[in-house]
């Protein structure tokens, strides 16, 4: 069994260390660009997510009303066990709506209601909660209550209610991110270590990846609203 709790500022240490090893450890599931470890650049996208979402966690201990939230699933024999997790960004001008960035539970602990629990924990402070995900992964959250709205580049939009908010949320920049210089090393380090062709075909690869997911997204919400051109 599991307890939930939800978190206006940054976790403990010790808490905050497990989730982002979370989130390195299941990138390929909740990462918005899909790169599996055999791509030259997954190592890259997994430092870039988890730095991203070590920036959400500390901007947690912002004043600001818009500043992201966190629900953790703790193991009840063991409260300092992170089971799941579930980071959101409130909006900063709809009091019902936010929009989910991440949620992942530990492989060992799936299938057992944890995520359904923390989206309705999430969803008791924020019941208009919106998301992006690939479309493969659409009918999961369908289960859970969403409703497709629209396709968003290589991603579908799903949303608890059939509109999507008008609110603003606070998403973190990943532009200085991925040019900040130590992207720039491992990008280095990886160049080296597989050359400039493997690394040139990779990023192919990952183009490649982005535009099937973006024709997936498309087809999904044309299948979903098949009148709406």
């Amino acid at each position: 069994m599991f307890t939930l709790v939800h978190l206006e500022t940054s976790p403990p240490e010790s808490l905050n260390s497990q989730v982002l090893q979370m989130v390195v450890d299941y990138f390929s599931d909740i990462s918005p660009v899909s790169l599996t470890p055999s791509n030259p650049l997954y190592q890259l996208y997994q430092y870039v997510i988890g730095y991203e979402v070590h920036m959400y966690l500390q901007a947690m201990s912002s004043a600001a009303d818009s500043a992201p939230r966190l629900i953790l699933a703790l193991d009840n024999e063991d409260p300092s066990l992170v089971l799941g997790f579930a980071l959101y960004l409130p909006s900063q001008d709809d009091a019902e709506a936010c929009t989910l960035a991440y949620m992942a539970v530990q492989a060992s602990h799936r299938r057992r209601g944890i995520a359904k629990a923390m989206l309705q924990q999430l969803l008791e402070h924020r019941p208009h909660a919106e998301l992006a995900c690939v479309a493969s992964k659409v009918p999961t959250f369908e289960a859970m209550g969403f409703q497709v709205v629209a396709a968003q580049g290589p991603h579908v939009v799903l949303s608890t209610r059939n509109y999507r908010s008008g609110g603003m949320v606070a998403v973190q920049d990943l532009a200085p991110i991925f040019q900040s210089k130590e992207v720039r090393q491992i990008h280095a380090y990886l160049v080296q270590q597989h050359g400039k062709k493997a690394m040139s075909d990779a990023e192919s690869k990952r183009d490649r990846l982005l535009d099937q997911m973006t024709h997936q997204a498309q087809a999904l919400v044309k299948e979903r609203f098949p009148t709406i051109h």
